[in-house]
């Protein structure tokens, strides 16, 4: 009796870890059985766990850092990504500034424009590059908020993991800024939001 409640828990084991097959009969020489395929999702990849879809894991830049120097000239950084640590293809979907802390958006261009206003105007003009894309840049609409990137466009799209050359992107981005009184310090003049959604067939 000892000996045999180990045997009969350790097929339970089996029994329980298991996968389930079907079997069709063929009982004609050259006959054939038709067996379909079934999929399921689940959470652990086991036969009967929790449905679930596959999971996005995607990093985007925290911050993005620029400095002004006396000289109005804008400094950013040259390192900002977007890495994709999904199993499945990735892409941007929206790209949208707002400006903060009594900041507002001007249109982007040339230092110079921005020469001739008064100090302490608290204005920004921001432009975005995803990936090598086309670059998207803030307009003389004056608004507090504007969507740079509405639909994903070239530079938007990233692989899988799996494949280090197409599973991440640069954030290419670029400023300029009215004239300052008084010396700042990570100042959070604006904030931008990635909308990142899965690359699907469809």
């Amino acid at each position: 009796m000892k000996k045999f409640v180990p045997i009969v828990l350790a097929l339970c084991m089996v029994f329980t870890m298991s996968v389930t097959a079907f079997a069709a009969e063929v009982n004609t020489d050259g006959g054939s059985g038709s067996a379909p395929v079934y999929l399921s999702s689940t959470e652990d990849g086991s036969i009967d766990g929790v449905p679930a879809a596959t999971a996005m894991s995607v990093t985007v830049p925290t911050a993005l850092p620029m400095a002004m120097s006396q000289a109005g000239d804008v400094t950013t950084a040259d390192n900002c990504r977007i890495i994709n640590h999904s199993y499945g293809a990735v892409r941007v979907k929206s790209v949208t500034i707002t400006a903060a802390n009594g900041w507002s958006l001007t249109a982007f261009g040339d230092k110079s424009t921005l020469a001739g206003e008064k100090v302490d105007s608290d204005k920004l003009g921001f432009a975005i590059s995803i990936g090598g894309g086309q670059q998207a840049a803030t307009d003389a609409s004056d608004s507090s908020a504007q969507m740079l990137i509405s639909t994903p466009i070239d530079g938007c799209y990233m692989s899988g993991i799996g494949n280090p050359a197409g599973s991440s992107v640069a954030v290419d981005y670029s400023a300029i800024v009215t004239p300052l009184s008084a010396p700042v310090t990570n100042a959070n003049i604006a904030d931008v939001v990635f909308v990142i959604e899965w690359d699907t067939a469809a």
